[in-house]
Protein backbone atom coordinates (compact mmCIF):
# COMPACT_ATOMS: atom_id res chain seq x y z
CA UNK A 1 0.00 0.00 0.00
CA UNK A 2 1.18 3.36 -0.74
CA UNK A 3 0.22 5.93 1.23
CA UNK A 4 -0.56 8.46 -1.99
CA UNK A 5 -3.12 5.80 -2.11
CA UNK A 6 -4.74 7.27 1.12
CA UNK A 7 -4.55 10.83 -0.02
CA UNK A 8 -7.99 11.41 -1.54
CA UNK A 9 -9.72 14.90 -1.51
CA UNK A 10 -12.54 14.71 -3.79
CA UNK A 11 -16.06 14.79 -2.92
CA UNK A 12 -17.36 18.54 -1.52
CA UNK A 13 -19.91 17.33 0.74
CA UNK A 14 -17.73 14.99 2.26
CA UNK A 15 -14.33 16.74 3.03
CA UNK A 16 -17.02 19.30 4.28
CA UNK A 17 -18.51 17.40 7.23
CA UNK A 18 -14.40 16.08 7.72
CA UNK A 19 -12.70 19.09 7.15
CA UNK A 20 -14.46 21.60 5.60
CA UNK A 21 -16.00 22.96 9.02
CA UNK A 22 -12.78 23.60 10.47
CA UNK A 23 -10.88 24.84 7.37
CA UNK A 24 -13.20 27.60 7.17
CA UNK A 25 -12.71 28.83 10.66
CA UNK A 26 -8.95 29.10 10.54
CA UNK A 27 -10.19 30.71 6.89
CA UNK A 28 -10.72 33.25 8.69
CA UNK A 29 -8.22 33.73 10.90
CA UNK A 30 -5.84 33.81 8.73
CA UNK A 31 -7.05 36.59 6.46
CA UNK A 32 -7.47 38.76 9.14
CA UNK A 33 -3.76 37.77 10.10
CA UNK A 34 -2.86 38.93 6.35
CA UNK A 35 -5.13 42.23 6.69
CA UNK A 36 -5.01 43.47 3.03
CA UNK A 37 -5.95 46.06 0.68
CA UNK A 38 -9.13 45.84 -1.31
CA UNK A 39 -9.16 45.71 -5.35
CA UNK A 40 -5.94 43.55 -5.64
CA UNK A 41 -5.69 40.55 -7.57
CA UNK A 42 -5.53 36.90 -5.92
CA UNK A 43 -4.53 33.46 -6.88
CA UNK A 44 -6.08 30.72 -4.30
CA UNK A 45 -3.80 27.46 -5.22
CA UNK A 46 -5.16 24.04 -4.33
CA UNK A 47 -8.16 26.20 -3.37
CA UNK A 48 -10.83 23.08 -2.39
CA UNK A 49 -14.35 23.60 -2.24
CA UNK A 50 -13.34 27.64 -2.41
CA UNK A 51 -13.12 28.56 1.41
CA UNK A 52 -10.34 30.40 1.64
CA UNK A 53 -11.53 32.71 -1.71
CA UNK A 54 -14.86 33.01 -0.09
CA UNK A 55 -13.05 34.68 3.09
CA UNK A 56 -11.03 36.51 1.16
CA UNK A 57 -13.36 37.72 -1.23
CA UNK A 58 -15.86 38.48 1.07
CA UNK A 59 -13.11 40.37 3.43
CA UNK A 60 -10.41 42.00 0.95
CA UNK A 61 -12.93 42.74 -2.10
CA UNK A 62 -11.00 41.90 -4.85
CA UNK A 63 -10.02 43.08 -7.92
CA UNK A 64 -10.43 39.61 -8.80
CA UNK A 65 -9.76 36.16 -7.38
CA UNK A 66 -8.93 33.03 -9.17
CA UNK A 67 -8.66 29.39 -7.45
CA UNK A 68 -7.03 26.21 -8.75
CA UNK A 69 -6.83 22.96 -8.35
CA UNK A 70 -6.80 19.50 -9.60
CA UNK A 71 -10.23 18.16 -8.66
CA UNK A 72 -13.32 18.63 -10.59
CA UNK A 73 -15.32 17.87 -8.29
CA UNK A 74 -14.02 20.31 -5.75
CA UNK A 75 -13.91 22.96 -8.59
CA UNK A 76 -17.29 22.36 -8.80
CA UNK A 77 -18.73 22.53 -5.49
CA UNK A 78 -16.33 25.87 -5.23
CA UNK A 79 -18.43 26.76 -8.26
CA UNK A 80 -21.20 26.51 -6.55
CA UNK A 81 -20.51 27.61 -3.14
CA UNK A 82 -18.45 31.10 -3.98
CA UNK A 83 -19.07 34.70 -5.12
CA UNK A 84 -19.51 34.73 -8.69
CA UNK A 85 -16.76 37.26 -8.94
CA UNK A 86 -13.98 34.43 -8.32
CA UNK A 87 -13.05 32.31 -11.86
CA UNK A 88 -12.25 28.76 -10.60
CA UNK A 89 -9.98 26.49 -12.60
CA UNK A 90 -9.09 22.77 -12.82
CA UNK A 91 -5.19 23.13 -13.13
CA UNK A 92 -2.01 21.64 -11.41
CA UNK A 93 -0.58 24.34 -8.67
CA UNK A 94 2.77 22.94 -9.72
CA UNK A 95 2.41 24.80 -13.53
CA UNK A 96 -0.32 27.61 -12.13
CA UNK A 97 -1.89 28.70 -15.45
CA UNK A 98 -1.27 32.57 -15.02
CA UNK A 99 1.64 35.38 -16.29
CA UNK A 100 4.46 35.81 -14.18
CA UNK A 101 4.09 38.71 -12.36
CA UNK A 102 0.13 38.63 -12.81
CA UNK A 103 -1.05 38.57 -9.11
CA UNK A 104 -0.44 40.99 -6.03
CA UNK A 105 -0.70 37.73 -3.83
CA UNK A 106 -0.77 34.16 -4.07
CA UNK A 107 -2.44 32.11 -0.98
CA UNK A 108 -3.06 28.47 -0.34
CA UNK A 109 -5.11 26.74 2.60
CA UNK A 110 -4.33 23.58 3.75
CA UNK A 111 -2.69 22.28 0.67
CA UNK A 112 1.00 22.70 0.53
CA UNK A 113 1.42 19.31 2.89
CA UNK A 114 0.01 17.18 -0.41
CA UNK A 115 1.71 19.45 -2.99
CA UNK A 116 5.05 16.76 -4.43
CA UNK A 117 8.02 19.35 -3.66
CA UNK A 118 6.47 22.20 -1.32
CA UNK A 119 9.26 24.44 -2.45
CA UNK A 120 8.60 24.15 -6.45
CA UNK A 121 5.13 24.84 -5.21
CA UNK A 122 5.95 27.95 -3.47
CA UNK A 123 8.41 29.11 -5.84
CA UNK A 124 5.87 28.58 -8.66
CA UNK A 125 3.29 30.85 -6.44
CA UNK A 126 6.26 33.45 -6.09
CA UNK A 127 6.10 33.64 -10.26
CA UNK A 128 3.16 34.52 -10.07
CA UNK A 129 3.18 37.45 -8.08
CA UNK A 130 4.56 40.66 -8.52
CA UNK A 131 7.51 42.10 -7.14
CA UNK A 132 6.49 43.31 -3.56
CA UNK A 133 3.44 40.87 -4.02
CA UNK A 134 2.27 38.25 -0.88
CA UNK A 135 2.88 34.61 -0.85
CA UNK A 136 1.19 32.84 2.50
CA UNK A 137 -0.20 29.95 3.30
CA UNK A 138 -1.61 27.63 5.99
CA UNK A 139 -1.30 23.95 6.80
CA UNK A 140 -2.42 21.75 9.68
CA UNK A 141 -0.30 21.18 12.90
CA UNK A 142 -0.77 17.59 12.41
CA UNK A 143 2.40 16.67 14.97
CA UNK A 144 1.03 18.51 17.90
CA UNK A 145 -1.74 20.43 16.87
CA UNK A 146 -4.62 18.81 15.30
CA UNK A 147 -6.70 17.18 17.96
CA UNK A 148 -8.54 14.63 16.47
CA UNK A 149 -6.84 13.47 13.86
CA UNK A 150 -3.73 13.38 16.24
CA UNK A 151 -6.08 10.98 18.83
CA UNK A 152 -6.68 9.46 15.20
CA UNK A 153 -3.29 8.45 14.63
CA UNK A 154 -2.95 7.15 18.01
CA UNK A 155 -5.33 4.86 18.19
CA UNK A 156 -4.51 3.28 15.01
CA UNK A 157 -1.29 2.30 15.44
CA UNK A 158 -2.07 1.27 19.09
CA UNK A 159 -4.26 -1.45 16.99
CA UNK A 160 -2.04 -1.59 13.80
CA UNK A 161 1.45 -0.46 13.92
CA UNK A 162 2.24 -0.80 10.23
CA UNK A 163 -0.22 2.32 10.46
CA UNK A 164 2.42 4.70 12.18
CA UNK A 165 3.89 5.26 8.38
CA UNK A 166 0.67 6.80 7.24
CA UNK A 167 0.41 9.50 10.43
CA UNK A 168 0.34 12.85 8.91
CA UNK A 169 2.20 14.19 11.59
CA UNK A 170 4.97 12.01 10.00
CA UNK A 171 4.67 12.45 6.95
CA UNK A 172 4.34 16.16 6.70
CA UNK A 173 7.57 17.56 8.26
CA UNK A 174 6.95 21.06 6.22
CA UNK A 175 3.50 21.25 9.11
CA UNK A 176 6.29 22.93 11.44
CA UNK A 177 6.60 27.09 11.45
CA UNK A 178 10.09 26.41 11.04
CA UNK A 179 10.03 24.22 8.44
CA UNK A 180 7.43 26.75 6.68
CA UNK A 181 10.16 29.77 7.13
CA UNK A 182 12.54 27.45 5.46
CA UNK A 183 10.26 26.63 2.44
CA UNK A 184 9.54 30.38 2.06
CA UNK A 185 13.23 31.49 2.70
CA UNK A 186 14.29 28.53 -0.11
CA UNK A 187 11.91 30.58 -2.72
CA UNK A 188 13.83 33.49 -2.54
CA UNK A 189 10.74 35.12 -0.26
CA UNK A 190 12.02 38.24 2.31
CA UNK A 191 10.39 39.49 4.93
CA UNK A 192 9.02 36.01 5.86
CA UNK A 193 7.29 35.16 9.01
CA UNK A 194 4.64 32.85 10.70
CA UNK A 195 2.41 32.63 13.16
CA UNK A 196 -0.16 29.47 15.15
CA UNK A 197 -4.19 29.80 14.68
CA UNK A 198 -6.01 27.77 16.78
CA UNK A 199 -9.82 26.72 16.42
CA UNK A 200 -12.05 24.99 18.31
CA UNK A 201 -13.39 21.59 16.97
CA UNK A 202 -16.42 20.87 19.31
CA UNK A 203 -18.41 17.87 17.86
CA UNK A 204 -22.04 16.64 19.48
CA UNK A 205 -21.35 13.24 20.06
CA UNK A 206 -18.75 10.28 19.18
CA UNK A 207 -20.67 9.72 15.84
CA UNK A 208 -20.49 13.49 14.71
CA UNK A 209 -16.66 12.75 15.66
CA UNK A 210 -16.27 9.05 13.46
CA UNK A 211 -18.79 9.05 11.06
CA UNK A 212 -16.62 11.61 8.57
CA UNK A 213 -13.55 9.02 8.86
CA UNK A 214 -15.86 6.82 7.39
CA UNK A 215 -16.16 8.93 3.95
CA UNK A 216 -12.59 8.13 2.54
CA UNK A 217 -11.57 12.03 2.11
CA UNK A 218 -8.06 12.42 3.07
CA UNK A 219 -5.44 9.88 4.48
CA UNK A 220 -6.99 8.82 7.69
CA UNK A 221 -9.93 8.22 6.34
CA UNK A 222 -8.20 6.37 3.43
CA UNK A 223 -6.51 4.37 5.77
CA UNK A 224 -10.03 3.71 7.62
CA UNK A 225 -11.59 2.23 3.76
CA UNK A 226 -8.65 -0.07 3.52
CA UNK A 227 -9.60 -1.77 6.59
CA UNK A 228 -11.64 -4.83 7.13
CA UNK A 229 -14.71 -4.41 9.66
CA UNK A 230 -13.30 -5.64 12.53
CA UNK A 231 -10.28 -3.79 12.13
CA UNK A 232 -12.39 -0.99 12.06
CA UNK A 233 -14.21 -1.37 14.59
CA UNK A 234 -10.48 -2.16 16.89
CA UNK A 235 -9.64 1.46 15.78
CA UNK A 236 -13.21 3.08 16.32
CA UNK A 237 -13.12 1.66 19.95
CA UNK A 238 -9.65 2.68 20.54
CA UNK A 239 -10.43 6.12 19.06
CA UNK A 240 -13.39 5.84 21.46
CA UNK A 241 -11.72 5.54 24.23
CA UNK A 242 -9.55 8.17 24.28
CA UNK A 243 -11.57 11.53 23.51
CA UNK A 244 -12.74 13.05 26.28
CA UNK A 245 -16.42 13.54 26.52
CA UNK A 246 -17.99 16.30 28.29
CA UNK A 247 -21.64 15.60 30.51
CA UNK A 248 -23.78 15.58 27.56
CA UNK A 249 -21.67 13.92 25.37
CA UNK A 250 -19.76 16.26 23.00
CA UNK A 251 -16.45 16.35 22.74
CA UNK A 252 -14.39 19.52 22.97
CA UNK A 253 -10.92 19.71 21.19
CA UNK A 254 -8.79 22.14 19.36
CA UNK A 255 -6.86 22.06 16.08
CA UNK A 256 -4.05 24.22 15.37
CA UNK A 257 -2.53 25.57 12.12
CA UNK A 258 0.51 27.30 11.16
CA UNK A 259 0.73 30.40 8.51
CA UNK A 260 3.57 31.79 7.23
CA UNK A 261 3.86 35.06 4.39
CA UNK A 262 6.37 36.76 2.76
CA UNK A 263 6.81 38.93 -0.17
CA UNK A 264 8.62 38.84 -3.39
CA UNK A 265 11.81 40.88 -3.09
CA UNK A 266 11.67 43.85 -5.12
CA UNK A 267 13.39 44.50 -8.29
CA UNK A 268 13.17 40.36 -8.35
CA UNK A 269 13.23 39.20 -12.15
CA UNK A 270 9.63 38.71 -14.11
CA UNK A 271 10.88 37.04 -17.01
Amino acid sequence: MTKERFDVWAGGSAYERYMGRWSRLVAEEFAAWLDCADKLRWVDVGCGTGVLSAVMTARCRPRWMVGIDRSEQFVGAARTTTPGSTHFVVADAMSLPVGDASCDGAISGLALNFLPVPTAAVTEMARAVRPGGLVAAYVWDYADGMGFIRRFWDAAVAVDPAAAALDEGRRFPVCRPERLHAVWADAGLVDVSTTSIEVPTVFTDFGDLWDPFLAGQGPAPGYVASLEPADRHRVRDALGAAVPRRPDGSIALTARAWAVRGRRAVGAATN
